[in-house]
């Protein structure tokens, strides 16, 4: 199967157009009394890490008014979706003034979707979080945007009262493109997760997330098609919605209908069932943020292969918390996978540093606190109990 094409963010920043540099303006200090949290509703990557959020008593220690900017479905119910929300916004901030933006963003028709409600909140003068999560935003904003969608782009990082990104490499891309500097790494929240000690696996092979070509669902068939010589009882659990059919019919011209299982999207305690019982859970990805689904299944102790793209490269140490290999490397991933299915000590070392790493970088507790430190620094007046570290000294001057 042809590679798809996809630039990783790059390691140094490629030499851009010097451009005039312009001040942020510092807003005055204020007091706000609400939040108006941004997201997506249903399934995907932000969704959980909104739960993640709520799980961890977020929005019931500030004031935060959750609003929907899209849900899965046909055409109709997603412009319904985004007219509701705008009017909602609209109506909240015409009640409450004072108040805070958190928005939580994509790329693509995300972005786009996010900056009408960016227009909104910055026509109001509301202190705007641009919350970023793809990966693939770097080449979203290089290769696809023209001239004006740039300075459009741009335009919001700018005024951007604080930019999140997920990793410290994103922060290397985003420093590049605008003149904002009040730019915040926090990782995504992986609440603790109960898992089984990693002994008598079946030979399973776990796939989570949405089931389509750019997640490279069809590279880990062939793999799986590939080692079924080698490894006779291998089977394979690919999790998610997106092109099930499509999926299907290729197993079937593969010869392993039988060995694949493609239940749908599934819930927290079936996701729990399968990775207790999977010998590894396979991300062969061409473009992602920090996805949730390695975080998890790094926190429950097992062992992860996935690609080298997006912000893995920070989650994942090759060789020791789990193993990256390039995109569209069917040889690589074969061979990972061959190596964890027969050696069961190999990936009981790799489970046991992935949950370690997981629990010391992404702990939702940890993770959760920065971000009410940016919520205080901006003056968001949260509850008696809402936690409020010092924020860094350029949130201090947005606020």
């Amino acid at each position: 199967m042809k590679a798809i094409r996809h630039h990783d963010v790059p390691s140094s920043l490629p030499q851009r157009p010097s451009r005039p540099r312009r001040v942020t303006p510092i807003m005055r200090r204020h007091e706000y009394k609400h939040l108006i949290m941004l997201a997506p509703a249903g399934r995907g990557g932000i969704t959980s890490v909104v739960d993640a959020y709520r799980a961890q008593g977020l929005f019931e220690r500030w004031p935060i008014h959750g609003v929907a900017t899209h849900r899965d479905g046909g055409a109709a119910r997603k412009i319904l979706t985004a007219l509701k929300a705008t009017l909602n916004v609209v109506a909240f901030l015409a009640r409450h003034r004072r108040a805070v933006m958190h928005v939580h963003c994509a790329f693509r028709a995300s972005f786009w979707r996010k900056s009408i409600f960016m227009t909104i909140g910055i026509l109001a003068g509301c202190p705007v979080i641009l919350h970023l999560h793809a990966g693939a935003f770097p080449e979203f904003y290089d290769a696809e945007c023209g001239k004006l969608r740039k300075r459009i782009v741009r335009f919001f990082l700018d005024r951007a009262a604080c930019i999140i990104v997920l990793s410290e490499r994103w922060r290397t891309w985003v420093t590049g493109v605008t003149e904002n500097r009040r730019i915040v790494c926090i990782s995504n929240p992986v609440p603790a997760v109960e898992g089984q000690p990693f002994s008598h696996r079946e030979s399973l092979v776990l796939f989570l997330g949405r089931l389509s070509r750019e997640k490279g669902v069809f590279d880990l068939l062939d793999a799986v098609s590939a080692l079924r010589a080698l490894v006779p009882g291998i089977r394979l659990v690919c999790a998610g919605d997106g092109d099930l059919e499509s999926v299907a019919r290729y197993a079937e011209r593969l010869g392993i209908k039988d060995a694949v299982s493609l239940p749908g999207w599934i819930g927290p305690a079936e996701k729990r069932s399968l990775m207790n019982r999977a010998a590894v859970c396979v991300l062969p990805s061409y473009a992602e943020g920090l996805p949730m689904s390695l975080l998890e299944a790094m926190a429950a102790g097992l062992p992860v292969v996935a690609t080298e793209v997006g912000s893995i490269p920070d989650l994942v140490t090759d060789g020791v918390s789990g193993f990256l290999f390039t995109p569209g490397d069917e040889e690589t991933l074969r061979l990972l996978l061959l190596k964890l299915l027969c050696d069961p000590q190999l990936g009981r070392r790799i489970a046991a540093a992935a949950r370690e790493t997981v629990r010391l970088r992404f702990d939702a507790d940890r993770v959760v606190a920065q971000l009410e430190g940016i919520y205080a620094g901006l003056g968001l007046v949260g509850s008696a109990d809402a936690r409020a570290p010092a924020p860094a000294g350029p949130l201090r001057e947005a606020a």
